[in-house]
């Protein structure tokens, strides 16, 4: 197995990252926190063909190689199953074959991050003495998310408050709302990502003086880069053999068939 030496803070780190966990293939090159190049293609039929000859491009024009690398980062899900698959393919082939480090971030985690940096970007007023919950989701189906939570604040604070899950939207937004009537150190609540799906649902829970705000936005490969890159730099690394996608739940097919090996 490869061992990598943590990396010191005042050390220029490059990553690569990509995510193919939405309908939106994106991928960048973060350097020191710093977004060098991106691209993005709403392509979700064609992410298995295209991924790679893209991540080429990106490399080419920027004057990079593999080797030139510090770590490939990639999307871990959840999402669509077959777009993480192959995001989680792509990224183990590339790190055995430039033998880089491989390090996985949460594509809810991901979404949710990029989006504070655009609402920090917009001017989007932050409490001076109270949290803002940033709140991912990716459409499940069915009435279903993917979501989590997370809190921030004016100084920087990013924390993860709920792990990855696929949860009803009706229940999820009523107990954000009622778990912010309790909390005083709530200012605002933002749902971002997917949510034009459901958000009439996410209306209709508001009841709060701390209002649920919405803000629809893609899937950000820079932040998975700089996720990524904090990892990186506390000696975090992924096993390439043994990484795999976060599903947060088995497949429709999966379920039928676990169901139809139990007899019911």
């Amino acid at each position: 197995m490869k061992r990598y030496e943590k990396k010191s803070d005042d050390s220029s780190v490059t990553v690569l990252s990509f995510d193919t966990s939405t309908a939106a293939f994106t991928a960048a090159i973060v350097r020191d926190g710093i977004l060098i190049d991106s691209i993005i293609s709403f392509t979700e039929r064609n992410h298995s063909v295209r991924i790679l000859s893209e991540i080429k491009e990106l490399l080419s024009r920027n004057g990079l190689q593999g080797t030139d690398l510090d770590a490939v980062a990639v999307g871990q899900g959840p999402g669509s199953y077959t777009g993480v698959r192959i995001a989680v393919t792509a990224a183990k082939t590339l790190a055995w074959a430039w033998s880089k480090p491989l390090i996985g971030v949460s594509s809810l985690e991901a979404l949710a991050y990029g989006a504070w940096q655009g609402l920090q970007e917009a001017n989007e007023d932050m409490a001076q003495d109270r949290d803002t919950w940033i709140i991912p989701l990716m459409d499940a189906r069915r009435g279903q998310v993917y979501t989590s939570r997370f809190t921030t604040d004016h100084c920087g604070k990013w924390e993860a408050v709920d792990g990855d899950g696929i949860r009803l939207i009706v229940d999820w937004a009523k107990r954000i709302e009622e778990e912010a009537t309790l909390e005083s150190q709530v200012a605002a609540i933002w749902f971002v990502g997917e949510t034009a799906p459901h958000q009439a649902t996410i209306e209709l829970a508001e009841q709060s003086g701390a209002r649920l705000r919405i803000m629809a936005c893609d899937m950000n490969a820079a932040a998975v880069g700089q996720l990524a890159e904090l990892r990186f730099r506390r000696g975090e690394r992924d096993d390439i053999h043994t990484f795999v996608p976060n599903y947060t739940q088995i497949t429709e097919a999966e379920a039928k068939l676990l169901a139809a090996s139990r007899g019911e």
